[in-house]
């Protein structure tokens, strides 16, 4: 069982300034947690491959590869000619 010092501790840590009742729940979950954490080492997992993520993750992104490059022409194409004309408003009338 987990001590009322020890979930004060663990709040300094997290920076949490918590109330006596939060410390007491608090203290009530990570005991919870605890005996979880417990109850998961006494399984026989020796025969159990290890895994990252449950789903097969092969061929999940798109192929990469070079891809042609744009002239300098094109890259340009949509530019204003002059860099004032970048920050033009435009006119109401």
């Amino acid at each position: 069982m987990i001590s009322e010092e020890q979930v004060r501790h663990v709040a300094n840590l997290a920076r949490l300034g918590l109330t006596d009742d939060e410390i007491e729940k608090l203290g009530g979950q990570l005991d919870a947690i605890l005996d979880s954490i417990e109850q998961i080492r006494e399984l026989d997992l020796a025969d159990v491959p290890p895994t990252a993520n449950p789903l097969n993750l092969s061929n999940v992104l798109r192929p990469d590869g070079p891809r042609p490059e744009l002239s300098q022409e094109d890259a340009l194409s949509q530019a204003p000619e002059r860099v004032e004309d970048l920050f033009a408003v435009p006119r109401i009338d």
